[in-house]
Order: C-alpha cells, then sequence, then structure tokens
C-alpha cells in the first residue's frame, strides 16, 4: 500500500525526491490503517488540486486498493 501511494504521488510531483510515505504504527479504534504521503511545499497544490478534487480521487484510489484486502486506510497529506 506504501508502494502504491508513492507512485501514485510521483506521478503528479515535480520534486519525486522529496516523496515519502510514513505509517501510524498503531491502527485507529476502527480498525484502519493512516498512510502520511509528505511532499516538498512547492508541490502541494499538485497533490491537492482545485477544490481537493485529486486529494480525494487518491484516497478513493486507496481505499479501493485496501478493499481488495479487507483492510481500511486513510490518508493525510502533509508538507
Amino acid at each position: 500500500m506504501e508502494e502504491l501511494l508513492r507512485n501514485i504521488a510521483r506521478g503528479l510531483v515535480n520534486d519525486k525526491d522529496a516523496v515519502s510515505v510514513t505509517v501510524d504504527d498503531t491502527p485507529a479504534e476502527d480498525g484502519s490503517v493512516t498512510y502520511h504521503l509528505h511532499v516538498a511545499a512547492a508541490d502541494m497544490g499538485r497533490v491537492i488540486g482545485k477544490q481537493g478534487r485529486i486529494a480525494k480521487a487518491i484516497r478513493v484510489v486507496m481505499r479501493a486498493a485496501a478493499g481488495t484486502r479487507d483492510e481500511r486506510v486513510n490518508v493525510e497529506i502533509d508538507e
């Protein structure tokens, strides 16, 4: 799942080396795992998109991929 998120983000940004993904060690109360996507400050707009549409699309893809594994995921975009 980390690699999927990393590949999606690298396809969107200019500074591909600044992309990193971290995972919370403990799952949330509902059993979901939170992934934190870190990108360069200059690329935040590219990852979020107008009115958050790209960020929503990233979350939809991640949830769909997690659904095939019977998992729950949350994606947070950080600088």
